[in-house]
């Protein structure tokens, strides 16, 4: 088969989870003597490109750094998308296989490649399941896991105060009708996008749809989010599950409680991006909220590429200016993390939004290391709460230090006793194995 794998950002750029697992997966599918491509959007280069990551050919195309709302809206085919419809035109493939959906990469795209007459195949790997959630979390208010079921005034109102409205306010100017909101999507600047608010998550309801219409297969990572696009009225018969799993090859587990029990102080890691909806700020919280004779010491390890990821590495080093128990390491390689995955008692995952995973967790179960994380996404279906690891609410930094006082004050009863729990861990093989399924 030939097979083209579309990803919103791709190597060198951007390094993160998804990419990884269109690599991991890529190399699989070639290993198993298919023809792959990987195809990407580009606002950093305004003319298209074709190179090689990992021996796969990548074709990338241009997209504007500065769209328009229509563009990231979708009511326009995004200007340099077109590229892309002509290249999957000509390349002819037998399946396309979306990876998100991101400006540049929607449902514009989703009927250029059916219009190949490809097999179209999308997963989902963002809090919005599609286009269900507008703010992208699955967090109503920001604060605790929403139902899942988008309604106009419910999502546009949770939008408006995540954009900066006081959660009255948002409530008052999400409940104006769609039809009304439709009349204001011409107002320039943030009135327009506020007073329209309605109509645009009616329209991501359309959106929704009109996607599930066209793919053959709409792939999810988690049960709790398949659960949520039926929820939306998506067809059970085009959903199928298919949970992550960790790329590395050749994982060798380090030696379990009996050989080598855990000692204070506990080393508990954060590897990933520093970014808020990581929960990385509740961690930060939670550790130098205990008191100082807690024997217990956190690292935070990721990589810092932007203006962004700069503000919070500096806000967190301000929240633990005084606490000699948090350090910052710098980030590693898909090649060094297991070793460094190895090296932590725990790996803390706080996340406060909708996650597949994140691989890291599942990787660090291939190594012998618990994890402790919040109780929503991939992680709430990987960790069994007090018998593989630990689950606090997502967001309740208070809980998050309770549970960090208690591992650290007692290793034996915890972090031992989940180290002989851990489950085996998924791998990309199999991930492969099931696409290749849903492929055929």
């Amino acid at each position: 088969m030939k097979i083209v794998q579309a990803v919103g950002w791709y190597y060198p750029e951007r390094p993160g989870g998804t990419e990884v697992y269109v690599a991991g997966l890529s190399r699989r599918l070639r290993a198993a003597g298919h023809e792959v491509l990987v195809a990407a959007p580009d606002p950093a280069d305004g003319r298209e490109r074709v190179y090689k990551h990992d021996g796969v050919p990548v074709y990338r195309y241009p997209i504007p750094a500065k769209p328009t709302r229509a563009e990231c809206q979708g009511q326009v085919v995004v200007r340099g998308a077109e590229l892309f419809h002509s290249w999957l035109a000509i390349q002819r493939p037998d399946v396309v296989h979306m990876h998100t959906f991101v400006t540049g990469l929607g449902l514009t795209e989703l009927r250029a490649a059916k219009a190949t007459g490809a097999r179209v195949v999308v997963t989902t790997h963002a809090g919005s399941l599609g286009w269900v959630c507008q703010r992208g979390t699955m967090m109503r208010w920001g604060e605790h896991l929403c139902d899942g079921v988008c309604v106009p005034a419910k999502c546009a109102a949770c939008e408006l105060q995540h954009r900066g409205l006081t959660r009255s306010l948002a409530r008052i100017v999400g409940a104006i009708p769609p039809t009304l909101g439709r009349a204001a999507r011409g107002l320039p600047g943030k009135v327009g996008t506020v007073i329209a608010m309605g109509d645009l998550i009616a329209r991501n309801r359309e959106m929704q749809l009109e996607m599930l219409a066209t793919v053959d297969t709409f792939v999810l990572l988690t049960r709790w989010a398949l659960e949520a696009v039926i929820a939306n009225g998506a067809p059970r018969s085009k959903l199928v599950l298919n949970r992550l799993g960790q790329s590395q090859e050749n994982v060798t587990r380090k030696p379990g409680p009996e050989d080598r029990p855990t000692v204070p102080p506990v080393v508990v890691g954060y590897l990933g991006r520093f970014d808020t909806i990581k929960g990385v700020y509740d961690l930060a919280r939670a550790v130098t909220s205990l008191p100082p004779d807690v024997p217990i010491r956190v690292e935070f390890r990721g990589p810092v590429r932007d203006r962004v990821e700069r503000g919070v590495e500096h806000d967190l080093r301000a929240l633990a200016a005084n606490d000699p128990r948090v350090t910052f390491a710098p980030a590693v390689s898909e090649t060094e993390a297991l070793r460094v995955l190895a090296d932590y008692n725990v790996l803390c995952c706080p996340a406060v939004c909708l996650e597949g995973g994140p691989t890291v967790a599942i990787e660090a179960h291939a190594v012998g290391t618990p994890v402790i994380g919040t109780r929503i996404g991939g992680i709430a279906e990987l960790v069994t709460d007090g018998v593989n690891g630990r689950l606090v609410p997502p967001g309740d930094w208070r809980a998050l230090a309770g549970a960090l006082r208690n591992m650290a004050e007692n290793p034996a009863g915890t972090i031992d006793r989940w180290r002989l729990a851990l489950p085996p861990a998924r791998t990309m093989d199999q991930v492969a194995a099931d696409y290749l399924a849903v492929y055929a």
